[in-house]
């Protein structure tokens, strides 16, 4: 493949995973069952403040993305984009989809919006157009303290985690499941939507490490 069409697949994977990003976090919400642990902050947010969790995602996003500066962390094409993109895609697919009536259809929801975040997680992530704001967060606090990755994610994760329901967000067994399942099934995908550097590289964008992602947007 050349360097161009190399080029425009990443490109396209990036917005067809951060699309399905947005639209997996909304079958979540539909389902009734838990969310993704940011998300659970972002439901917690738009509850108390009454604006859509799409633009509660991009704007919290965005407050993250600032805290990159003293962090002195790059973002990337992909960064921006996760900050716009999701957000978007998500109350979009709310708009379109109602709340699950029943069990089998809550649980169906359920699981096919963590597999689905699983894909699309793998696609955004093996385009190597940089990480989301979260996973910068993440990163940047481990070279600040020296704290392991590991550890930094787990306490982030469960203040937002805490912090959101104390809002209101949805606490529950799909909480549970995407913990346990979001890093095998995106590992699975990145091996499957991996895209190849060209011999000697490219230099039109900056390219990441989708092996050693965070697995966050």
């Amino acid at each position: 493949m050349s360097t161009r069409g190399r080029l425009a697949r990443r490109l396209i994977q990036l917005y067809v995973g951060l699309a399905l990003y947005g639209a997996s976090s909304a079958l979540l919400v539909r389902s009734g069952l838990g969310l993704e642990p940011w998300n659970v902050l972002h439901q917690g947010l738009a509850e108390r403040t009454g604006l859509p969790i799409g633009v509660v995602l991009t704007i919290v996003g965005a407050v993250v993305l600032l805290a990159w500066i003293p962090l002195r962390q790059r973002p990337g094409l992909g960064t921006i984009s996760n900050v716009l993109v999701i957000g978007m895609a998500m109350d979009a697919t709310l708009a379109l989809v109602p709340d699950a009536q029943g069990w089998a259809l809550c649980v169906a929801l359920m699981a096919t919006g963590i597999v689905l975040n699983g894909a699309a997680t793998g696609l955004y992530i093996a385009a190597r157009f940089g990480p989301g704001p979260r996973d910068g967060l993440m990163t940047g606090l481990h070279q600040l303290t020296g704290v392991s990755i590991r550890l930094v994610r787990t306490g982030t994760e469960l203040t937002v985690v805490a912090t959101g329901f104390a809002l209101g967000g949805t606490v529950g067994v799909g909480t549970l499941l995407y913990a346990v399942s979001i890093g095998p099934l995106s590992q699975v995908f990145l091996r499957v939507f991996a895209v190849h550097p060209a011999p000697g590289g490219s230099t039109v964008v900056a390219s990441g490490r989708p092996g050693g992602a965070i697995l966050r947007p």
